[in-house]
């Protein structure tokens, strides 16, 4: 809209009717390919009697049935289709254009209210059973390769990362601590494995000073001192999900 916000008030001084029309999505993709050829089809309107309802049907043209992406043998768009005549109701509506320049002007005041339908026809059950197929389709596919892709993916011996970790190591001369939730993953990693760890394999998994990494644990494990897994951690019951596959060592 212009920074005045002027609207060209033409149609309303020409009195100008207007039809407001929902039609079906694949219809309105149609006639966008036919922008700026012209015609997209015919608008038949019969009336039956003095007094009878008129009758709207719309044709489309038929080269604006062939479906991109689809065998014409398979389905194509309709081009019937009957108009379901509709009242505005009392309401006031108005249809509004803008061009490039950003000017609004009003087209015309809505008469009258219809819905254009499709007739039912074979073509159209293809269409929907079709688009229906379609829309069922998962969006990711798994599929067998015959051999080892080699232009991408490709393994590292290692990472980044790691590297820089065992720099840091060498440099401190001792284990250097991460973020903490970085811990928390790979503790709850380890533990979907398996119940129960001693500390030194906490450690090793880790690889974090074993107080920092006791002081972790404490907040969400358990040490057993007593029993068949004396001198063991396992998680506390709020935290606890193993592997279905997997048996615990109870």
């Amino acid at each position: 809209m212009s920074e005045k916000g002027e609207v060209d008030l033409t149609g309303a001084k020409q009195n100008t009717g207007v039809w407001l029309v929902k039609v079906p999505k694949y219809l309105s993709q149609q006639w966008a390919k036919a922008s700026g050829r012209g015609e997209v089809g015919k608008l038949r309107i019969c009336k039956k009697g003095n007094q009878g309802k008129a009758e709207v049907s719309f044709t489309l043209n038929e080269e604006l049935t062939v479906i991109e992406g689809i065998d014409a043998k398979k389905a194509s768009v309709p081009r019937e289709h009957p108009f379901t005549m509709q009242s505005v109701g009392g309401q006031l509506l108005a249809v509004y254009s803008e061009n490039s320049a950003d000017k609004i002007a009003l087209e015309g005041v809505v008469v009258q209210r219809a819905e254009c339908r499709p007739a039912v026809s074979e073509s159209y059950m293809k269409l929907k059973r079709l688009q229906i197929e379609e829309s069922s389709k998962p969006t990711r596919l798994s599929q067998q390769l015959d051999k080892a892709v080699t232009s991408n993916y490709k393994p590292v011996a290692n990472h980044a990362y790691n590297l820089e970790y065992d720099r840091k190591k060498k440099e401190e001369g001792k284990r250097a601590r991460v973020d903490k939730q970085q811990v928390l993953d790979m503790l709850f990693s380890a533990f979907e494995k398996h119940q129960f760890y001693n500390i030194k394999d906490l450690v090793d998994i880790t690889k974090q000073p074993v107080s920092y990494l006791k002081e972790i644990l404490r907040d969400i494990g358990i040490y057993n001192v007593k029993g068949t897994h004396k001198n063991t951690w396992e998680l506390k019951p709020e935290y606890r999900h193993y592997r279905a596959e997997e048996k615990t060592d109870e």
